[in-house]
């Protein structure tokens, strides 16, 4: 939980009645956002750790949406990058999308519905040689998405990524409050419109 899009789509899930349950390694920024959002709750754990994030998850209950907006990127060339530090940001930018998702999926199979909801990013499609290991977290995500879709969809659970090809700025074609429509958008599509993928540019 940020305060970009993940704020924003938070906001806007909100206004149409869901109760928003929150991931941040900020206790102090959650308890902000519990502020902003009525009947929020937010629960400390770091993305790229699995036991935190299982446990921060179950705390919620079953869940009809899950929304994964985490990201981590060490700067630099592929040629630069550290084994150790690359594994660090996978584990944040993909395997934590793995984790999240396995730990919603069972009662979403039960109820035979659910969304679940990827922030991409434009370096999936345009990687940048000085942001190598994001480049391939964001090509990881997206593959993943579509992975996923395929293996939940007859399950009833609609899986797509929101692949934001720019800077997410207020005031801006990318206003965090602009992208997060397109994430309620995609949990309101009927099933037989279901996409996998919006590209937002």
């Amino acid at each position: 939980m940020g305060r970009g899009i993940s704020y924003s789509v938070a906001r806007n899930f909100a206004g149409r009645g869901f109760r928003i349950g929150m991931v941040s390694r900020e206790t102090a920024a959650l308890k902000d956002f519990e502020g902003r959002i009525e009947g929020s709750r937010g629960i400390p754990a770091d993305a790229g750790n699995e036991a935190e994030l299982r446990a921060a998850i179950r705390e919620f209950g079953a869940a009809e949406v899950l929304v994964y907006n985490a990201s981590a990127g060490h700067a630099g060339p592929a040629t630069a990058l550290g084994v150790e530090d690359a594994i660090t940001d996978f584990k944040v930018n993909a395997l934590g999308a793995v984790v999240a998702t396995q730990e919603v999926v069972p009662a979403m199979r039960a109820a035979g519905r659910g969304t679940i909801l990827f922030t991409g990013g434009g370096l999936a499609l345009q990687p940048m040689a000085q942001l190598a290991s994001l480049s391939m977290g964001k090509a990881a995500i997206r593959n993943l998405t579509f992975a996923m879709a395929e293996e939940l969809e007859p399950a009833g659970i609609h899986v797509a990524t929101v692949t934001v090809c720019g800077f997410v700025q207020p005031g801006t074609k990318f206003d965090p409050d602009k992208i997060a429509e397109v994430y309620q958008a995609l949990h309101e599509q009927p099933r037989d419109k279901w996409e996998r993928e919006v590209i937002f540019k």
